[in-house]
């Protein structure tokens, strides 16, 4: 019954659902790059560092501050223009 069902399931989805491959004319193809993979491990980096200056400062107008810088440099590495 269970296997009735699934097949069932993958027959009325849209077909691209099973199909991890990306699509090359997809806007978002851009995060199954290895440069995009790159650019999100130094976001998770940074993240890393600013919750532990965060953690080892913990006046509020700095971690306020701090939060705000790591997101606008976020924001910078992941940009889609570069």
């Amino acid at each position: 019954m269970d296997r009735m069902l699934r097949r069932l399931c993958q027959c009325l989805s849209p077909y691209d659902w099973d199909d991890r491959t990306p699509d090359p004319t997809h806007p978002h193809r851009r995060r199954y790059t290895f440069q995009y993979r790159r650019k999100r491990e130094w976001v998770k980096n940074c993240w890393i560092c600013g919750g532990v200056l965060a953690l080892a400062i913990p006046a509020v107008s700095i971690v306020l501050a701090l939060g705000l810088a790591t997101t606008l440099l976020s924001f910078m590495l992941l940009d889609e223009t570069g």
